[in-house]
């Protein structure tokens, strides 16, 4: 994975903690995903028609991809309500590559090594330090956090095998973003249209989001024609380490000795995982 395809998820790793701070800092963060995904979701259908289409047996993979996403949305927007982006963001980031590579083992029986497995005891320990640390994160908040995670895995395994017989990671790509523009809908059955123009101020900094969002997964999906998905997971989720420092420039958040320490050994399991 240290070849330039990881250099890419790396690059991939501070896209994906840059929007999410934009999300997190934003005042209505339900909202806030709502526009980040309806701008994902258009741009994305308007890029179909000048792409490759995928082959038809990656198209149950890209269904089932999208309506994942929607959740793992959901499930983000609830988990930032309960704690502060450096505290949330690494048990929801870090708790998928345990998962990604457990699924890619039962699903598309990719093996681990020694390292690896190493990978995944030093990850695991760094998010119970996370979890643990008292007065940070509810147990709602951890709660929402590892079902976050647990989404980002399983579209992360989806996407890992779809996009291998789908012959275009753009085209793929596409498609799959293209369910993004299911979110408003959801957004507008649990507080009405009205709801939806309002605060304005925070509309272009979603949109803003949404392409960085595109570009950042996109490159995941990109670099798992070539790696173990295990492996790509793993190195994006260094991101744990971007999204803190990112928390506590812009964002006012402290960063403890406890939290630098936690996500540090995060970020060494996802690269053990990703050697």
């Amino acid at each position: 994975m240290f070849t330039y395809v990881g250099g890419f998820v790396l690059l991939a790793a501070i896209l994906h903690a840059t929007w999410n701070a934009m999300l997190h800092g934003n005042r209505d963060r339900f909202l806030s995903m709502t526009w980040m995904s309806t701008c994902t979701g258009l741009v994305s259908v308007i890029a179909i028609p000048f792409l490759p289409m995928p082959a038809a047996p990656a198209f149950p993979y890209i269904i089932a991809s999208g309506l994942v996403h929607i959740v793992y949305s959901v499930s983000l927007v609830y988990a930032y309500r309960s704690g502060d982006l450096g505290e949330t963001y690494p048990i929801a980031r870090g708790s998928s590559p345990l998962l990604v590579a457990l699924g890619a083992l039962l699903f598309a029986r990719e093996h681990l090594g020694l390292l690896p497995m190493a990978g995944i005891l030093l990850v695991s320990c760094g998010i119970v330090s996370l979890a643990l640390e008292r007065g940070r994160v509810s147990t709602k908040g951890a709660a929402a956090a590892f079902l976050t995670g647990a989404t980002i895995a399983v579209y992360t395994v989806i996407d890992g095998m779809g996009v291998r017989v789908a012959g275009s990671a753009a085209g793929y790509t596409a498609w799959m973003f293209a369910f993004f523009l299911l979110m408003p809908l959801v957004f507008i059955s649990v507080r009405g249209v009205a709801a939806l123009w309002t605060p304005l101020a925070d509309i272009g900094r979603s949109a803003g989001g949404g392409m960085v969002s595109i570009a950042a997964y996109g490159i995941v999906i990109w670099a798992m024609q070539f790696g173990s998905m295990g492996a790509v997971s793993a190195l994006r989720e260094t991101s744990v380490v971007f999204a803190a420092l990112i928390g506590r420039m812009f964002l006012n958040e402290r960063l403890t000795f406890r939290r630098i320490t936690a996500c540090c050994v995060i970020a060494a399991g996802a690269i053990c995982l990703g050697a």
